[in-house]
């Protein structure tokens, strides 16, 4: 096994850049998870860790080698994709020894190694069907058997679970981190689902146009984002706009735009006067009906949707705006057109510049 590091690392097509300054280090044995929005340069990352794509400038390091010039087949990575690329043709064990089988090791060692594998990935007794004979799943698990049969020291996922329906998807995310946790196998993964990568990870790198904006263990980008875009990003998130009125250490009061004041935290620093957004998730913010007259902001409850173990409300705040409020199914409902007041903790709601002087939103 072995880490991964790229130091600023840039992939341009013509004038357009998929990847800028990209510098990452991938610990031995972790799993990283990349990600981002569609065309963010994360799949583009990826491919060029594993010498499918030659950076324009930059350094790839795996372990103590410098891999960037190296062509795919001497970097001793594994790779499974999205559309799990079986021989249709070749049953499950030569599936899984096709690569075995390249590096003209002796039969009964591909034998054990495959024997092995089928074991791992829980399909002893499959390896005579075909890939047409296999479920979705199963399917993919192949795929990842084949790719760990020579013993990479690095293992690339690119949007592997895609394909698969919502609970074939939930299982595989146990199964690839049952399989990696065993063989400890450093794993680098793309996916533009981020429940997915909070299930899987031990790090997250989040991207957003061809840079990474934050990276940290899950609980970091959840809870200390450093951007709104990272904010939003990760779990469901509510907006307010505003203007900071005053500074006082970490907090600044702000001034709603129906004139409520209100308190935030600001992760980065934002100055008197300017035009922030604070980010609130649903689960923070409490109803009540009585109108608190320092913090409490009036509201109309709009819609009403269950989900079983909770119940998501619309509400409608003086400005115009719609706000998600999620509560446990336990407490008594709320009616469609109430009128109640929502409030939240000081240190539940996070400041952002609403915007950069170039346009661009505040990251």
């Amino acid at each position: 096994m072995a880490s991964v590091t790229l130091e600023a690392v840039s992939k341009g097509y013509g004038n357009h850049a998929a990847v800028e300054n990209f510098s990452l280090c991938v610990e031995d044995g972790e799993l990283l998870v990349l990600l981002g929005p569609s065309g963010c340069g994360k799949t583009t990352a990826l491919r060029m860790i594993a010498g499918l794509v030659e950076p324009t400038r930059g350094k790839i390091r795996i372990g103590d080698r410098d891999v960037t010039r190296l062509p795919a087949r001497q970097r001793n990575v594994g790779m499974v994709f999205q559309d799990y690329a079986l021989f249709p043709h070749m049953t499950v064990k030569e599936n899984i020894a096709f690569g075995l089988h390249q590096r003209a090791l002796v039969k009964s060692e591909i034998d054990d190694r495959v024997d092995a594998l089928l074991s791992l990935i829980r399909l002893s007794g499959f390896e005579r069907r075909y890939p047409e004979q296999l479920s979705g799943g199963q399917q993919q698990r192949v795929a990842l058997a084949r790719a760990l049969a020579y013993s990479p020291a690095v293992l690339l996922m690119d949007e592997p679970f895609g394909a698969l329906d919502l609970k074939l998807r939930q299982a595989m995310q146990l199964e690839i981190r049952r399989v990696q946790r065993q063989l400890g196998t450093t794993t680098i993964f793309v996916t533009h689902d981020q429940e997915e990568a909070m299930s899987l990870a031990d790090r997250i790198a989040i991207m957003a146009d061809g840079r990474v904006q934050q990276h940290g263990t899950p609980e970091d980008i959840y809870r200390r984002p450093i951007s709104a875009f990272v904010a939003n990003f990760i779990g469901k998130l509510n907006f307010l706009r505003g203007t900071v009125r005053s500074v006082s250490g970490p907090c600044c009061a702000v001034a709603l735009v129906d004139g409520t004041v209100v308190e935030a935290l600001m992760p980065v620093a934002c100055e008197v006067g300017r035009s922030i957004q604070i980010a609130l998730r649903p689960q923070h913010l409490e109803i009540s009906f009585e109108f608190a007259k320092s913090s409490g902001l009036r509201a109309t409850i709009e819609q009403r949707r269950y989900l079983g173990n909770v119940v998501h409300y619309f509400v409608r705040v003086s400005d115009n705006q719609v706000l998600l409020v999620e509560r446990p199914d336990a407490v008594p409902w709320l009616a469609v057109g109430q009128e109640v007041s929502l409030a939240w903790r000081t240190e539940n709601a996070l400041a952002f510049p609403d915007r950069d002087s170039d346009g661009r939103a505040g990251i």
